[in-house]
C-alpha cells in the first residue's frame, strides 16, 4: 500500500500548507459526512436565519460547502480563503461564481463593505495557532460587521477530560476506512490530528496542527473586539450546550452605536 503524506505545517502560525494541491482534490470525499442534509441544512438554515437579511462573510471558505448552498438560500456571501487549491476546488462547482472570494490569511484579510454576518465552522478557528492570531481573527471579523452583525463559529470542546493521566493520543474517530487520533500538548494549549484513510485504491496520511481552547476563553476573545456572547448551542440544531458537549456553535453581536 502506498501512502501519499501531507506534512503539518512547522510555522508558528496558521495552517497554510496543509490545504494544498495534494489535499484538496480529496477534501470533500474525506468530509463527506459534513456535507449530510442533517448537518448541512441545519447549518444554512440557521446561518440564513442569523443574517437577517444582510450580507454574510465566511472566514475559510474553503470549498463552499457552506457558502455556495447558503447563497442559494438567498444569502449575498462573500469569502476569505488562504489556499489557492481549495478556491480551485470551489470554482468547479455550480454556483460558486456567486461566492466572490479574496486570498489571504482570515486574521488579518479586509473585503469591502460591512456584513450582518462573519462566520467561520468545522473548527477551523483552530487553525489559528497562536492566541494573538485568534484574537486577531475575532478582531477582523468585528471590523467587517456592521453594528449589530453577529459572529458565528463552530468548533469542538478539547476532550482533555478523557485524556488518561500521562497519555497524549486520543482516538476521535475509529470507521470504514478512516482512523483519527488526536495528538496532545497540554502544556502549549495544541493538539495534531492525525487522520489515515484507506481503500481499496490505497491510503493516505494527513496531520494538521490545531491550538484548542475553552468556550471561555473565545468569549474573552469576542469582548476584545467589542462582541457580546448571545447564544451558545451544543449544534447546528440548536441542542442546549451542557458540560457533556463535545462541540458549540457560539454567537456573538456586535454592540450597535
Amino acid at each position: 500500500m502506498v501512502v501519499a503524506r501531507s506534512q503539518s505545517a512547522t510555522l508558528a502560525s496558521v495552517t497554510d500548507g496543509i490545504f494544498d494541491s495534494s489535499v484538496a482534490p480529496y477534501y470533500d470525499e474525506t468530509s463527506r459526512d459534513m456535507f449530510e442534509p442533517g448537518v448541512l441544512g441545519p447549518t444554512v438554515e440557521t446561518l440564513a436565519e442569523l443574517a437577517n437579511g444582510g450580507r454574510a462573510l465566511e472566514f475559510a471558505v474553503g470549498t463552499g460547502r457552506v457558502a455556495i448552498p447558503l447563497s442559494e438560500h438567498g444569502v449575498s456571501v462573500a469569502g476569505i480563503e488562504l489556499s489557492q487549491a481549495m478556491v480551485d476546488e470551489m470554482n468547479s462547482k455550480p454556483g460558486s461564481e456567486r461566492v466572490p472570494v479574496v486570498i489571504g490569511d482570515m486574521a488579518t484579510v479586509r473585503v469591502d463593505g460591512e456584513f450582518g454576518l462573519v462566520y467561520l465552522v468545522y473548527n477551523t478557528i483552530s487553525n489559528l495557532l497562536t492566541q494573538d492570531e485568534q484574537v486577531a481573527c475575532f478582531c477582523n471579523a468585528s471590523e467587517h460587521l456592521a453594528p449589530g452583525g453577529r459572529f458565528v463559529i463552530e468548533v469542538g470542546v478539547p476532550r482533555l477530560r478523557q485524556l488518561p493521566v500521562g497519555e497524549t493520543m486520543l482516538a476521535f474517530d475509529v470507521a470504514d476506512g478512516h482512523f483519527g487520533v488526536d495528538e496532545y500538548d497540554v502544556v502549549n494549549q495544541r493538539l495534531i490530528s492525525h487522520h489515515a484513510w484507506v481503500d481499496a485504491g490505497g491510503g493516505r496520511a494527513l496531520d494538521s496542527t490545531h491550538r484548542y481552547a475553552w468556550p471561555a476563553e473565545y468569549d474573552l476573545m469576542a469582548r476584545i473586539a467589542g462582541l457580546s456572547l448571545v447564544n451558545r448551542w451544543a449544534d447546528w440544531h440548536r441542542a442546549p450546550f451542557t458540560a457533556e458537549s463535545t462541540s458549540h456553535v457560539s454567537v456573538w453581536q456586535k454592540t450597535a452605536n
